[in-house]
């Protein structure tokens, strides 16, 4: 999952290399050195493509979540308390909230929020947690 504008462009740049590395992998013969061993081409293809799918996938959702549209969504479709980490990150996303944004409106500096989205929340208490869910309208 994509949580920030930077890992976004990183994702960007990430797939822009593979697709060049794709490019290039047809143009070999048999492997490619990777780290000291040969690897076939064919498993180094399909690595890479697996890794494009799943750079694309996220993409695709942050770019969704930007839009804002799938906001009123986010908090309804919680199964269990694991998955509160992520939508809480995804409803900061839909309400079109950068990480320094949601801080200042918590009174927070930038870095914790940063913290607490790079660890899912694990340090965060359940008072903060239920702080950030009312600021991103998930709670009354």
């Amino acid at each position: 999952m994509l949580k920030n504008e930077r890992q976004y462009r990183i994702a960007k740049a990430q797939i822009h290399e593979i697709e060049g590395s794709l490019g290039t992998l047809a143009s070999n013969l048999i492997s490619v050195e990777n780290r000291g061993r040969f690897i076939p081409l064919q498993e180094r293809e399909k690595s890479l493509r697996a890794r494009l799918e799943v750079l694309r996938r996220d993409l695709e959702e942050y770019e969704q979540l930007r839009t804002g549209k799938q906001g009123h969504r986010i908090f309804r479709r919680l199964g269990n308390l694991e998955e509160l980490p992520r939508n809480l990150i995804m409803a900061r996303i839909a309400a079109g909230l950068t990480q320094r944004e949601l801080a200042q409106r918590l009174g927070l500096k930038p870095q914790q929020v940063q913290h607490y989205e790079a660890t899912d929340y694990a340090s965060a208490s359940l008072s903060r947690v239920l702080e950030i869910a009312k600021v991103l309208g998930a709670c009354g």
